[in-house]
Parts: C-alpha cells; sequence; structure tokens
C-alpha cells in the first residue's frame, strides 16, 4: 500500500489527464484540418485524380496535314504503313528489361537485336543516337516497314511478344515530287518530349504523348496548323483493368493544309542546277592555290520580286527527310550530323553566312548617294588604290579609267569603292571618329536589312554581321584578354597581330571601311538577305519578309487563311536611285559587262535581266562565288563556298533556271508550252467537292529538254556567244 496520502495524487492525475486532454483535441483538430483541406480546400481536384485512377485514355494520333507546293502537288503528305511499336513500360516490368522479347522480334523483323534495343532507349546527356527522347510512356515504333507476314507473325504469337504492337499508322512522307526533295525548307518531325508537353500544359494547343512535332524548316514554323487534334476516348474500368463503360471523350480533328509558294518543277530545276554547277566546277583548278575547287557546299533562292514569296529554296549537300520517318537510324544520323558530309541539316539559304563579294555594291554604291556622291559623275576606276604603304588592287589590276557608278557595277571596279569608302572614313574622323560621324556605309547596310533577320518563316534563321564601330567595340572587349596574352611586340606574325588588335582592336581603321565597301573584311550575309535585297531593286524599293507558306485550308477545305506577303521596310533610297541601280544592273549582262558572257542571246528587249557577279575572299579558303540576278518577276541568288568566280561557277545554273522559268533555250527564243513559270502564280489550288486537291504530275527535271538542236543554232558571229566583243571596251575580268 502506497504511503503517498490521497490529496498528493490528486493534483498530479489532473496533470496527466489535461495533458492526454490536449494532445487528443490537437490530433482531433490536425485530423479535422487535414478532412476539410482534402474534402472542401481540394476536393475537386482529389475528386478528379480519384476518377482518374479509374479511367483509361485512349489515343488516336490525328492524321497531320499535308504540305502542298503552289499548284496542290504534295511536298509532304501521310501514307499509311505497318507500324512495329515496343511498349517501354511493359518490357521494364520483365525480369532481364525485355531483351528476350526484343530479340525475337529482331528475328522476325531481319533486325539487329542491338538495334532494336537502342530505338527504345531513352534520350539523355549520355546516351548517343539513335534514341528515343519522346515520352517514355507510349509505344515507341521500332520500324515503320514491317511487312503483313511480320505483322501477322506478332499479333499471332501475341504471347511471345508481350508489350509488342503491329498496327496500321499513318506516317509522314516526303514524295520528292520530280526528284524535288525541298529538304530544309520542308524539315522533319520527332516524337514530343515530356518537358514539351509540361510547358505546352495551360496553353490553346497542348500535346499529347502520341504527338509528333516538327523540328525544323515548315514542318516547325506551321506545326500547330499542321498537327491537328488527336482523339481521346476515356473507358472506365475496375481494378482488375476490365471496362466497365465508356465516358466523355474528345473527337480527333486532322491537321489542317499548308499550302506554299514553293514550285515543285522550279524546285527540281533549282536543286538539279545547284547540284550541277557544284559539281563542274569541282573539275576546274584555282589559279591562286593551283588546287581543284572543293565545292563544299551552296545555296540558291528563287522569289518572286513583288510578293517576297520563295518559289525554290535549295541548299547543298542535301538529305533525305524520309530518314527520320519512324525513327532515325545511328547511321543516318551520324551522317546527317557528322562534319564528314558537311552539316547536310543546314539550310544555307538562311543559315550560310560568307562574306558578299561585289554583289554588295549595290548598297556601297547607295551609300555614296546618300552621302552626296551624284551616281552619274566620273569616279577613277584605276588599277590599284593605295592608302599608306598597303596597295589594293583591282582583280587582275585592270582600270577603267574615270567611269560612272552603273559603270562601277558593270565592271565591278573595286577602286571606285575603295576610294569612296575611303573618304568616308577620313569624313568620319578616321581613327578619332566624330561625335556625328554619319557611318553612311555602315548605315545604309542596316538601313538594307543586312545585320538582321529577314523576317523569312522558317525557323533559326541567322543575322549575318555588319562590322561597324559598335561591332569593332563589342568584339574587342570579347577577345583582348586572349589578345594581350598572345600577343608579343616582334615576336612572330601571329604574336604581333594579336598584340595590335590587343592595342588597337577597337579602331575602325581605314582598310577596315575599304574592305567594307567591295563586302568583304569581317561582313557576313545569307542568300535569303541579298534575294530580299534584289528583290526590292526589282519591285521599286520594298522590302518583304521571305515567306514560304501561302494559304491554310481546314481539313474540310471549307476554311481558307491566306498568308499574305508582308513589307518589314523600304530601301533608303530614292525612287531615281533605284532606276539608276536598275540601269547599271542591267549593263553588267550586256556587252563589257562581267555576266555578259553567261548571258548571250539573252532576249533583253522582252524580259529584262539584271545582274551582278561576287567573288568573295573567305580567310583560309578559297574564294566563294556569288550570283544576284533578277528580272520584273523573280530574283535569283546563288552562292558556291570555294567555287570560284561568280559568274563562272554559278552563272550557267543561273541561266538555266531562268530558261526552264521562262521557256527559253539558250538562243533566247521563248516557247511558253515549256515555261514553268513564266508569271507568278497568283491562284491558290483549287479545291474539290470531297475537300482535296486534284495535283497534277510532275516531271523530274530534264535539262536537254531546254537546249537547242546545234545544227539549229544561228551563227555565232552574227548573234553573239555570250563572250565580251572584240570591238568597244576591253574584256573585263569574271567577277
Amino acid at each position: 500500500m502506497s504511503n503517498i496520502p490521497e490529496t498528493g495524487r490528486t493534483p498530479r492525475v489532473r496533470i496527466r489527464l489535461v495533458v492526454i486532454q490536449i494532445l487528443v483535441f490537437s490530433l482531433l483538430l490536425t485530423l479535422g484540418g487535414r478532412l476539410w483541406y482534402l474534402q472542401i480546400r481540394n476536393g475537386k481536384e482529389y475528386t478528379d485524380e480519384a476518377k482518374n485512377n479509374h479511367v483509361q485514355q485512349v489515343v488516336q494520333p490525328a492524321v497531320r496535314g499535308s504540305i502542298l507546293d503552289a499548284r496542290g502537288v504534295p511536298l509532304a503528305d501521310n501514307e499509311t504503313r505497318l507500324v512495329v511499336s515496343a511498349s517501354r513500360t511493359e518490357l521494364m516490368k520483365m525480369k532481364d528489361d525485355g531483351k528476350a522479347v526484343l530479340t525475337r522480334l529482331a528475328g522476325v523483323l531481319g533486325m539487329k537485336p542491338q538495334d532494336v534495343i537502342n530505338s527504345i532507349r531513352l534520350c539523355d546527356s549520355k546516351t548517343p543516337k539513335p534514341c528515343w527522347n519522346g515520352s517514355p510512356y507510349q509505344p515507341i515504333p521500332v520500324t515503320d516497314e514491317a511487312t503483313t507476314q511480320q505483322a501477322l507473325t506478332i499479333r499471332e504469337s501475341a504471347e511471345d511478344f508481350p508489350g509488342i504492337t503491329a498496327e496500321p499508322t499513318a506516317v509522314r512522307r516526303y514524295p520528292a515530287p520530280g526528284k524535288a526533295r525541298t529538304a530544309q525548307v520542308l524539315g522533319y518531325l520527332s516524337p514530343v518530349t515530356d518537358d514539351e508537353i509540361k510547358k505546352a500544359k495551360d496553353t490553346d494547343s497542348p500535346f499529347l504523348r502520341s504527338d509528333q512535332i516538327g523540328r525544323s524548316g515548315i514542318e516547325r514554323t506551321y506545326d500547330k496548323e499542321l498537327r491537328g487534334k488527336a482523339g481521346v476516348t476515356r473507358y472506365e474500368v475496375d481494378n482488375l483493368g476490365r471496362v466497365m463503360g465508356q465516358t466523355k471523350s474528345d473527337p480527333g480533328v486532322a491537321g489542317s493544309t499548308l499550302v506554299t509558294s514553293i514550285d515543285a518543277r522550279v524546285q527540281a530545276v533549282a536543286e538539279y542546277e545547284l547540284h550541277e554547277a557544284m559539281k563542274t566546277v569541282r573539275k576546274e583548278t584555282d589559279k591562286v592555290t593551283g588546287r581543284k575547287y572543293e565545292a563544299d557546299s551552296g545555296a540558291v533562292v528563287v522569289m518572286e520580286t513583288k510578293t517576297g514569296r520563295v518559289v525554290a529554296m535549295a541548299s547543298q549537300p542535301d538529305y533525305d527527310p524520309n530518314a527520320w520517318v519512324g525513327g532515325i537510324s545511328a547511321k543516318d544520323y551520324a551522317t546527317l550530323t557528322g562534319k564528314s558530309s558537311n552539316y547536310p541539316l543546314l539550310n544555307r539559304a538562311i543559315q550560310g553566312q560568307a562574306p558578299a563579294g561585289s554583289i554588295f555594291k549595290v548598297v556601297s554604291a547607295s551609300a555614296a548617294v546618300r552621302a552626296g556622291y551624284d551616281f552619274n559623275d566620273k569616279y577613277n576606276c584605276s588599277s590599284s588604290y593605295s592608302i599608306g604603304g598597303r596597295s589594293f588592287a583591282n582583280f587582275e589590276s585592270k582600270g577603267h579609267g574615270p567611269i560612272t557608278l552603273g559603270d562601277a557595277l558593270k565592271y565591278s571596279c573595286n577602286t571606285v569603292f575603295y576610294a569612296l569608302g575611303h573618304q568616308e572614313w577620313q569624313h568620319d574622323g578616321g581613327l578619332k571618329p566624330k561625335k556625328d560621324a554619319k557611318d553612311w556605309f555602315y548605315r545604309t547596310a542596316r538601313d538594307f536589312g543586312l545585320g538582321a533577320e529577314t523576317g523569312v518563316d522558317l525557323p533559326n534563321e541567322v543575322t549575318g554581321r555588319i562590322p561597324d564601330r559598335q561591332w569593332k567595340q563589342n568584339f574587342w572587349a570579347a577577345n583582348k584578354d586572349v589578345w594581350c596574352k598572345q600577343g608579343k611586340k616582334g615576336g612572330t606574325y601571329v604574336q604581333q597581330i594579336a598584340y595590335e588588335s590587343c592595342l588597337e582592336g577597337n579602331q575602325l581603321k581605314a582598310y577596315d571601311s575599304v574592305n567594307f565597301a567591295i563586302g568583304q573584311g569581317d561582313v557576313l550575309v545569307t542568300p535569303i538577305q541579298m534575294a530580299t535585297i534584289y528583290a526590292a531593286l526589282s519591285n521599286g524599293g520594298t522590302l518583304y519578309n521571305p515567306t514560304v507558306g501561302k494559304a491554310v485550308i481546314s481539313p474540310d477545305g471549307k476554311k481558307v487563311r491566306e498568308i499574305e506577303p508582308t513589307p518589314h521596310g523600304r530601301l533608303p533610297i530614292s525612287a531615281q536611285t533605284v532606276r539608276d541601280l536598275d540601269k547599271g544592273l542591267r549593263s553588267v549582262v550586256e556587252p563589257g559587262g562581267t555576266a555578259a558572257w553567261r548571258f548571250g542571246g539573252w532576249p533583253q528587249d522582252k524580259i529584262p535581266m539584271r545582274a551582278k557577279t561576287g567573288t568573295a575572299q573567305v580567310y583560309d579558303k578559297q574564294t566563294t562565288s556569288w550570283l544576284a540576278t533578277y528580272t520584273d518577276d523573280f530574283t535569283i541568288v546563288m552562292t558556291i563556298s570555294q567555287g570560284g568566280t561568280g559568274s563562272g561557277a554559278a552563272g550557267p545554273a543561273v541561266r538555266n533556271i531562268y530558261d526552264a522559268l521562262y521557256g527559253l533555250d539558250d538562243e533566247g527564243n521563248q516557247d511558253l508550252r515549256r515555261a514553268l513559270l513564266p508569271h507568278p502564280q497568283k491562284t491558290l489550288p483549287k479545291i474539290n467537292r470531297y475537300g482535296t486537291i486534284d495535283a497534277p504530275a510532275v516531271k523530274p527535271y530534264d535539262p536537254a529538254s531546254q537546249k537547242v538542236d546545234p545544227a539549229k543554232k544561228a551563227d555565232p558571229a552574227k548573234k553573239g556567244d555570250g563572250q565580251p566583243p572584240l570591238a568597244g571596251p576591253p574584256p573585263v575580268w569574271r567577277d
């Protein structure tokens, strides 16, 4: 028996009871608060999630919209193929991660087991291609080229292939009408990633795990319109996965059709002629280095002058976009991304940068007029121009004496522009620029749209470079530490250059402006930029955003949204200067001009042709060939890296493209029955009563069809063979 009195025990008991009561009430309050949070505050959210635990979704991918040329010819569409897919979720439940199943599958498909295993591994920073960059929870395509027998084998032996399906599926196809691949313009597709699904969750165009999205080209630009909306059917299931009923479903909507301004026939000609020009020039020898021209890449743009619409755009090297369909192989991926193939995924029409060479002189001539020089005054075209102890020469050191700016374009006289660029540099204060320095040459280049995007409706366009005073300052600030570290007065030549750059690299020097005046030095431009400028010269001065998309047509064909041409500015010169430049460029293809030998017999009275040739010096490489041309209807700009002279390398190819456009033979005789596009296409393809478009057939380009029977040719002595004449001005170099 306890000796503690009753009165001593009571207070302790009471305290314990109070503590227990407090704990009980605290627990009840916590439980009540949690119940309120779950059932009232977030009740709807958890109710929906609970429902989803008993709902399974079946997704029917939307049929992607077709991409058509201007006449309705499919450049990209869909075809039904037997697609064999693997469920990574199911395979990962197996002890061997499904390797045995995939090995058996490889045997049926006639593939290597490792290739099948690689096709379903997930992409990360350490996993080499090929791999799956889509959602790990959706079926992963192993092949889209299964035969009927292979599909039947898989389906009839389902117990041997758990997690494997073989179903007919609409698959993207790039048919290359008339052998026109249009690869870099079209782009390619790949599966949507989990990150992209999260980012697009709250937008008006969310992704489903089954979606394929555009990764480049117009497949990317117009992805939202082309993709459509997948159908989703929802089923109520019990805990054992048995279907109890069907709930609300979302019907699928096919993607819209995109009509482009590309003409498949002209595209085929452009691709063929660019490829042939590069192949031909590789047989010729560079007189400076004594080795064959490499002609490692090139691009050509064919544009409507009055709208900025792109009729054809080709880039070399190119590739077959079908390589991406159904998942790209390791071999194809290595080819498309490897240095040895010179990166064919690049669209060099909008991403290829190089000095402009003499086709830049229309900018310099305009800058001179803006600075107060008269276009028709006489300027000395000497054989060379000296600054200090350094001499800048014309090609082959030829001079023409006092000439106008129009003649300076005709003969591509460097020294006229050297002098103008140097004089303006001096007027602006030289090495000590004035506060109000006009910098007319640099300002005019930017006002022409150089150093900025053109606004073309293709992704990843580059801006080029205008190396003005601000660029020099920024470049020096970014590199001065390295230059100062490497530089050494009196050291090797490279060390001396680094030393000078360390001290004076932010100065815009005389030779910078002299080189800039002829499109050399640090200036970089793209073919699409120069095509936009020359098209503006043709149409009277309007700078248009180049466009490939022409119209978007709804799946039922009832709604058509036309993509109207959009200008982004005007050339910063008067209408008279535009006319003066036009006259000077016209003389380039006439006797004595640098492109005359390539346009012999051209019907100048019926279809006026204007042109400017360019041969750009590139550090540590052979010269880059440029040829910029236009008529009243079309502008064509072609460039070939390490291809030699402008008219020499690109001239025949550009002439052949024009011949095909207008139906001309090599004597200038026109046959409109052979003309591919004598005038820009103004109408859209006609939609029939079924909501589809009746597309005309496209035959592969036959260059022989543009030639004249040699027996029927006129005497060259009477009509001219395109070579500079014996009489009149002396022959000029082929810029």
